[in-house]
């Protein structure tokens, strides 16, 4: 989430916008936008010891009054949010009270709790992004009309990302996943599968980076048989060469009660380097990648069918290759030069219907 309103915010600002930014963690500002700066309030140190996100939104909301009150007022076109209905619980009548337009970008499935205050908090959203159909789906069954939903993906920056390789540049049985080690990214899922694949294929290897509460338990479950690393975290530059050199990449997602996929990020970044994708059911690329061709798709939480389809794609060198093309295809269409206007585009669309609701 931080590294895409990071880039969001890079390319909005070369598009001659002026962005103000406001976050928690994690996130760095881009050259020509600004930090907003935050203070502790009453509502945010009231809410501090119950919700980090919700003591947050307070001293956001709060901040935001502050600029635009007052002889130094400043025009605020519009709020952009990342989150979900946590934080526009508390942000969504503080910008209607302000006559400042909300925006949404939800990054994930939502949850499952709190379907009552979803609704009522995205009554004050003026639109919303949805990163990926199982998202969209999710507000509209929290009572989000359609048309006030964009559905698409986070962006890649493919001018950072090195040129794929092909055939033997790339090394034979290597498996590779990208994610951090929690219970929702399912790796330890992708171990068992992988270590019923390599007792028939040995040479075969998995090599998983990310970092996360799951290592123990993934380390255990790596050490009971050959082929397995788990990496840790890893410069971005390094995680592009490991994927690229893989012969398929793999995301063994699943949907927990709380917390689900968007379209994930590091999958596309595998289409852009070139490597043929393999994702669970709870991870589709819909609606970003409309060529379903372009990857394969194994039921979420079954081994025995991620063990058919790696098996399947690591025997098959043309279809590997014909996935290696479509991937590349469909992954040119979201630099986020091009998502960045999408978005821009979307401001407008909403804008103008508000406008045209307000002149009836």
């Amino acid at each position: 989430m931080e590294r895409h309103a990071e880039r969001l915010t890079h390319h909005q600002v070369r598009g001659g916008n002026r962005v103000t930014l406001s976050f928690r963690h994690g996130a760095t500002v881009p050259v020509g936008a600004t930090r907003l700066p935050l203070r502790r309030t009453a509502p945010s140190r009231m809410l501090a010891p119950a919700s980090d996100r919700l003591a947050f939104a307070a001293a956001t909301a709060a901040a935001i009054t502050d600029l635009c009150a007052g002889s130094t007022r400043r025009v605020v076109d519009l709020v952009h949010l990342h989150g979900d209905h946590v934080e526009a619980a508390w942000l969504g009548p503080v910008c209607r009270r302000l006559g400042i337009p909300l925006f949404l970008t939800v990054h994930a499935a939502l949850a499952d709790q709190h379907q009552w205050l979803a609704r009522r908090a995205f009554r004050s959203v003026e639109a919303f992004i949805a990163l990926g159909s199982v998202t969209a789906a999710g507000l509209v069954a929290r009572g989000v009309d359609p048309r006030r939903i964009l559905t698409m993906s986070s962006g890649l920056e493919l001018s950072a990302m090195p040129p794929p390789v092909y055939g033997r540049a790339r090394e034979r049985g290597l498996v590779v996943s990208v994610g951090a080690l929690n219970p929702m990214k399912n790796h330890g899922l992708l171990i068992e599968a992988f270590h019923e694949l390599a007792s028939s294929r040995p040479g075969v290897r998995l090599v998983i980076a990310g970092e996360g509460p799951e290592r123990d338990r993934l380390s255990r479950l790596a050490a009971a048989g050959p082929g397995v690393a788990l990496l840790g975290p890893l410069p971005r530059q390094e995680v592009y060469d490991l994927v690229r050199r893989a012969e398929v990449f793999v995301l063994a997602s699943r949907r927990l009660p709380g917390k689900g996929e968007g379209v994930p990020t590091a999958a596309l970044e595998a289409l852009a380097l070139g490597t043929p994708v393999v994702v669970s059911s709870d991870a589709l690329l819909d609606p970003v990648v409309t060529v379903r061709e372009a990857y394969r798709v194994f039921p979420s939480g079954s081994r025995q069918s991620l063990v058919n389809t790696l098996r399947t794609v690591l025997d098959d060198e043309a279809g590997r290759h014909r996935m290696s093309e479509l991937g590349l295809r469909a992954a040119a269409e979201l630099d986020w030069s091009r998502v960045a206007r999408r978005v821009d585009d979307w401001y407008r669309v909403a804008l103008g219907r508000r406008r045209a609701l307000a002149g009836h």
